[in-house]
């Protein structure tokens, strides 16, 4: 009996391993582009210091297998090629501490604002700051930073409950809502913000390292979110204090439109934004910002004019 309920158990853990996927897309050693399981280095759950990978074939957005092949990391690349993102949802004023700092009332619903699949970016690349985004004359350049769980679609979704919203969704990731707060607000129009223009620029969606499975994070509203400006702490909270949460999220996104497989939902930030602050210290050239997530890692890319 002691043997049977052994084997039982032994089989249980290999089989959560082989579940197991933190899916990471990247550039090897020998220049190929792959698609792979990371594998975390020890004392670590940040995929972004993984240095390897089990390669997966087929699609993960479909049917895939995580093969006993390894290979090196060289580079790692947003985990969705730009083309199978259809949609980069992302959402306003979802954190209450976040609304205050800004001026604004807590929503009834959530805010829904659309990023063009141009302005995702890897977890390490530069965030290009083009002249029309930089100061000039009396229009003075106002970066700012925003991290955000991220998640990831794998099947389509349309009019569906909330709890029926998780089987829809693949994974997570941390993102970093890039901002230019005069672009957004200044020079936005009344009486509401423009948001497209203030976050839509190419390379201002930076996302990643991974898309971490729901069989590894089962409950997206207990994790740790921050973001780090050269090293500096400036946000610090945790996902239970989102006002909307990611099972209504989905769901209410998927009220008449179609959520489809790659698609993903940027769900706002926390407290701690230079917004609203009395005396912010925006981005400028050369800052390197760093956003994590409890359980999935960091994005770290510098603020670079072009």
């Amino acid at each position: 009996m002691r043997l049977t309920v052994g084997r039982l158990l032994l089989f249980c853990a290999l089989s959560l391993a082989v579940e197991a996927q933190r899916f990471v897309r990247f550039i090897s050693t020998d220049g190929q582009e792959y698609t792979g399981d990371a594998i975390l280095p020890p004392h670590t759950t940040d995929a972004s210091k993984s240095t390897s990978a089990k390669v997966i074939q087929g699609d993960i957005l479909g049917d895939f297998t995580i093969t006993d092949q390894v290979k090196p990391i060289k580079k790692l690349l947003s985990p969705l090629p730009n083309s199978r993102v259809r949609t980069v949802r992302c959402v306003g004023f979802n954190y209450a501490a976040h609304d205050d700092e800004a001026g604004q009332p807590i929503p009834g619903w959530p805010i829904l604002f659309y990023k063009p699949f141009t302005a995702l970016n890897t977890p390490s690349d530069p965030i290009p700051v083009t002249a029309g985004y930089q100061t000039q004359g009396n229009f003075t350049s106002t970066m700012d930073y925003e991290t955000e769980l991220v998640v990831v679609i794998k099947k389509e979704a349309f009019n569906i409950s909330d709890d029926e919203a998780l089987d829809h969704v693949l994974g997570y990731s941390v993102g970093h809502d890039v901002s230019h707060r005069g672009w957004q607000i200044d020079r936005g129009g009344e009486p509401e913000p423009q948001f497209s223009m203030g976050k839509g620029a190419d390379g201002w969606a930076p996302w990643g390292p991974a898309i971490v499975s729901t069989n590894i994070i089962s409950d997206p509203q207990t994790l740790n979110i921050w973001t780090k400006v050269n090293g500096e702490t400036k946000q610090n909270d945790t996902t239970a204090n989102m006002i909307f949460g990611v099972k209504h999220l989905v769901s209410f996104f998927s009220m008449g439109i179609t959520l489809l497989p790659g698609d993903v939902i940027f769900t706002g930030t926390p407290s701690g934004v230079n917004l609203g602050k009395a005396d912010p210290v925006w981005l400028v050239n050369g800052d390197v910002v760093e956003v994590g997530l409890e359980n999935v890692g960091t994005c770290t890319n510098t603020i670079t004019y072009v």
